[in-house]
């Protein structure tokens, strides 16, 4: 189906050239001469993009502008006007106007205005959807686990998701710690606010305070702009520190003091930040010999320690490994388009057989590529790699 477009001008020439022009570009294009007119079908019609003229008889390009964002916000409206001034062009923007157009209209210009805003929406549209879909997945009654175990972790999770107590998940590799951490963000208070994980084991030592904390200009020889750190971009929500027992001393240390006063200072600045963060860290290093080693601080363990649940090994919950299974053959039947129902009775006793070193993440990496290479409607033996071992 073409995008729909809805043109208000009331300059009868100016309208159908408009029209002419972007129906050539393939868009189907309705025309009013009155925002009355406009607001009578646009509230039983959907359109991808209005394009109004500013001075309309009756109400104004910029009331219609007003009433349109106040029933449907994402709404792209283009605004058109011959009046080139600066407070025009800045009220219509401030009232939620994609772009500006000064008349007389450039065919080529609004042409590509279109294209842009199109491109635009399209991307609008997938974030809202990827932000629904990410919070259906980690929401706490999708995770995925039947067996004693993991219903302990997942009562913990209920229990904690809406407290302000800092949360520290232990467990081996693989064993879906972010998982977990999205659960508890999503399934509390802080849903609605910025989730933010941040591998720590992946940035270059040198480097992780000013992408933790932020930098102004010229504290780095590369700081050609002042950059925020993550802590800031997490204001209000929860921040995810995987691997945080790799921390410098130093680090730890200004880690405290975010945990104890809840504010930053970006390196190279000389102001305080106030946040408002609620902190899940991770690692699957043993604890209780880094601090008998002094390689992680007690006070900081402390703190981020408020409350720990260590998740279970694959291998440790195996009656999980069927539904998990599923779980990801329907995920990934559906990524690739193939109609794979489940797994027959030979590969589900290898699964079942298998010791799962590297947990939940190798099972869903192994079933991936299963599903990738069957033309069958179910994952057999032959779909499983060939030196799978079992024991």
């Amino acid at each position: 189906m073409n995008e729909r477009l809805l043109i208000v001008e009331d300059e009868e020439t100016l309208c159908e050239s408009l029209k002419r022009v972007l129906v050539r570009e393939g868009y189907e294009v309705d025309t009013f001469n009155s925002a009355e007119a406009a607001l009578e079908v646009f509230e039983e019609s959907f359109y991808d993009i209005i394009i109004t003229d500013i001075i309309l008889p009756g109400i104004t390009g910029i009331e219609l502008l007003k009433r349109i964002k106040e029933r449907l916000p994402e709404q792209i409206v283009i605004i058109m006007t011959a009046y080139a001034s600066l407070e025009t062009a800045v009220e219509a923007l401030r009232t939620g106007a994609y772009d500006y157009v000064v008349k007389p209209v450039m065919h080529e210009e609004i042409k590509q205005i279109v294209k842009n805003a199109l491109k635009q929406g399209a991307l609008q549209e997938e974030n809202v959807l990827l932000k629904g879909q990410i919070e259906r997945d980690y929401d706490f009654t999708r995770v995925i686990g039947e067996s004693p175990a993991m219903q302990k972790i997942m009562s913990e999770v209920k229990r904690v998701a809406d407290a302000r107590d800092n949360v520290l998940l232990l467990g081996e590799l693989g064993t879906g710690k972010e998982l977990i951490a999205r659960a508890i963000h999503y399934g509390g208070n802080r849903a609605g606010s910025p989730f933010i994980p941040v591998n720590l084991s992946a940035i270059p030592g040198d480097l992780v305070e000013s992408k933790l904390f932020g930098c102004v200009k010229g504290a780095l020889p590369d700081a050609a702009t002042s950059k925020k750190g993550l802590f800031e971009e997490a204001n209000g929500g929860t921040i995810f520190l995987r691997e945080v027992g790799v921390l410098s001393p130093a680090l730890q240390a200004k880690l405290i003091e975010v945990l104890a006063e809840q504010h930053i200072r970006p390196v190279g600045g000389t102001h305080q930040i106030r946040v408002d963060i609620r902190f899940i860290s991770a690692t699957n290093r043993d604890m209780a010999a880094a601090l008998k080693a002094r390689s992680f601080r007690e006070d900081l363990y402390a703190r981020i320690n408020g409350t720990s649940m260590t998740l279970p090994p694959l291998r440790d919950r195996r009656e999980d490994i069927e539904a998990l299974a599923g779980h990801f053959i329907r995920k990934y039947s559906v990524a690739f388009c193939k109609p794979v129902k489940g797994l027959d009775n030979e590969a589900l006793a290898l699964l079942h057989g298998y010791h799962w070193p590297g947990n939940v993440k190798e099972l869903r990496n192994i079933i991936e590529r299963a599903v990738l290479v069957t033309d069958d409607d179910v994952v057999g033996r032959k779909h499983l790699p060939e030196l799978l071992p079992s024991r």
